[in-house]
């Protein structure tokens, strides 16, 4: 047992230059290794009570499951909150936005966002009282019209309906107005206005009210299909009869409309392996579907209104990062990167340990071998012709050799040639006293015949 340990003694200290490299190579990895991604991010979402805000704080309490802090920032819809995402001061890196709205960016500024894909649909209904006949947008020329407030998503969309409709600003009548929301419903209700434009969830309050109005109908989108071909940002959703409300068969029959969607907008701020974490909590939100939307269906890839991040393509495609499947994010994020970066490690460490075993017979065996090149240097002495002076150094010398060598310690399996160093050293030492002998012996000759 004591030779063992004696043994594994003399091969660590062999071995010690192993330490500052697999130091180096440890230390590179946690030096190169990227940050681990915040667990927070802050969300715009719209305005107090809107459809918005209520995704917004359903995602916010999923997330918390997962310890992610989820804040949350009203404001006046999606284009305040493109604005935002592009306000460097804002500290917004993520935002709920109608899709089609990015489209009014310049160039420039759309190549600073990314998507994470859409969440769920927003409908666009048009309302009119039933006294009104509306076939067609042309109709609409001729009533008072709510396009939805100045500055709004559903105006945006609804300049983008009448325009493909070839019916231009400048063609507006004075009797359309800017107008949307709770005014606008309650403007129709009453007959001051004819018809009203909206976007929002079929469980929306406001649309729900103008469901129940038996006063009040919805407008079928009969050429959906022509206008998903100009707008490719807008799907058709069918809206069964009674779907809105049971106790009114409101609508009275299918219909057809048309429906952009909520997408998840992000910055340049936005840390990208965040995606996979906030799509998912986006999924178990919607996991149970709507009135419209079939359990599942949401997040989706489609409608591509800004390039979506990679790793919310992953997502898209595959689902969650394997790792993620199993353990919460933060542990996973942090074996992710430091997997990714030990594989080029053990790359290294494999010859790296391959040339353990050559190095250590070196070292081990140069104990003993360091000591040949005095002993050859000795036996050229001798054959060249050592004066007499010389041969007490070098035997000195010799004697003190063997007791250094005496406490040269090899593992067992090398004792052999420790062994034969001795053999050889006792071989010179015995040809050097001979040698020195025969050299007295001739002296004292001369003297006697002196």
């Amino acid at each position: 047992m004591r030779r063992l340990l004696q043994d594994l003694t003399i091969m660590l200290r062999a071995n010690l230059w192993l330490l500052p490299v697999l130091a180096g190579l440890v230390g590179a990895v946690f030096l190169l290794v990227a940050p681990p991604p915040p667990m927070h991010a802050t969300l715009a979402t719209g305005f107090a009570g809107g459809g918005y805000a209520a995704f917004g704080d359903k995602l916010q309490r999923e997330l918390a499951k997962q310890g992610f802090d989820l804040q949350l920032v009203t404001s006046d819809g999606s284009f305040d909150n493109l604005n935002r995402l592009l306000d460097d001061t804002s500290g917004v890196n993520l935002a709920l936005v109608q899709s089609g709205i990015e489209q009014s960016l310049p160039a420039e500024q759309q190549t600073r966002l990314h998507s994470l894909g859409a969440v769920y649909q927003e409908p666009l209904w048009l309302f009119h009282r039933r006294a009104v006949k509306l076939e067609r947008m042309a109709d609409l020329q001729t009533l008072r019209l709510a396009l939805g407030a100045d500055g709004s998503a559903t105006q945006a969309l609804t300049r983008a309906i009448l325009q493909a409709n070839q019916i231009e600003p400048d063609d507006y009548p004075s009797q359309w107005q800017a107008v949307g929301g709770t005014p606008a419903v309650e403007a129709l209700l009453k007959g001051e206005l004819d018809a009203a434009f909206f976007i929002g969830p079929a469980e929306n309050v406001l649309i729900q009210r103008l469901a129940a109005a038996e006063d009040i109908s919805l407008v079928h989108f009969g050429r959906a299909a022509a206008y998903q071909a100009r707008l490719p940002y807008l799907r058709q959703v069918e809206v069964g009869e009674g779907l809105l409300n049971l106790a009114t068969d409101s609508p009275e029959r299918d219909l057809t409309l048309l429906a952009p969607s909520a997408t998840l907008l992000v910055n340049d701020d936005f840390h990208p392996a965040l995606s996979a974490l906030i799509l998912d909590a986006a999924r178990q939100v919607m996991a149970q579907g709507t009135l419209l939307d079939k359990p599942g269906q949401f997040p989706s890839a489609k409608p591509v209104t800004l390039p979506l991040l990679s790793e919310a393509r992953y997502y898209h495609d595959k689902g969650l990062p394997l790792l993620q499947r199993y353990l919460p994010f933060r542990i996973a994020s942090l074996a992710d990167r430091y997997i990714i970066l030990l594989i080029p490690l053990l790359v290294l460490l494999i010859p790296l340990f391959k040339a353990v075993g050559p190095l250590y017979r070196w070292r081990i065996r140069a104990r003993i071998y360091r000591w040949y090149k005095y002993l050859r240097e000795v036996e050229h002495k001798l054959d060249s012709g050592t004066p007499p002076s010389a041969l007490h150094a070098e035997l000195a010398q010799l004697e003190q050799l063997e007791d250094q060598l005496a406490k040269v310690e090899v593992p067992l399996s090398y004792s052999s040639e420790l062994y034969d160093l001795h053999l050889h050293l006792d071989y010179l030492i015995r040809r050097l006293r001979s040698l020195q002998q025969r050299q007295q012996a001739a002296s004292a000759s001369d003297h006697t015949h002196d």
